[in-house]
């Protein structure tokens, strides 16, 4: 878990509650500037493919103030850089960069499993999908153009379902 009570875990924290909070694409949070976020109205709008508004949830907001207030102030090293996430030569986050900070978390967290950005953005579906948010929902925020690539969560979920129920039968059976 990132120490949020200095710069890079501040900063580290806000991008791994963006984008599992968002499942923005790792492209679109290191693309982000702070007049891209909206934290009173709890959006950020991201430029992908097309340009979308994503709502964000109460812990990215709180880990993105942390940040912003307190620590964002400490990488930059050009008064006119607009970037949301900076590196330490006050440069925009580059997405190598937030590849090694997924890395260094998930090496701290004794996760052996492949953990990679695109995995936070496929859990933060999984989960929508989980909790009953309808596809059209989740392809909007995941910004797909074809509602047939936000179907293979629901596939997932329906698998999912089908294996618990295989294996409670399995396990209750006389």
């Amino acid at each position: 878990m990132p120490n949020e009570g200095e710069p890079k875990g501040a900063r580290d924290k806000a991008m791994l509650e963006i984008l599992y909070a968002t499942g923005i694409r790792v492209t679109e949070l290191i693309n982000l500037n702070v007049d891209d976020v909206n934290m009173l109205l709890g959006y950020v709008k991201c430029n992908g493919s097309k340009e979308r508004i994503v709502p964000i949830g109460k812990l990215a907001i709180e880990a993105l103030t942390n940040y912003i207030e307190k620590y964002r102030y400490t990488f930059i090293k050009n008064n006119e850089e607009n970037a949301l996430f900076l590196n330490h030569r006050g440069e925009r986050l580059t997405r190598q960069g937030f590849w090694k900070v997924i890395k260094y978390y998930a090496k701290l967290a004794n996760i052996n499993k492949e953990i990679t950005p695109h995995t936070l953005r496929h859990s933060f579906a999984a989960h929508l999908i989980e909790n009953g948010a309808d596809l059209r929902s989740v392809q909007q925020m995941l910004g797909h153009s074809d509602i047939s690539t936000t179907q293979m969560y629901a596939e997932l979920l329906k698998n999912k379902i089908s294996d618990v129920y295989k294996n409670h039968i399995q396990e209750h059976k006389v």
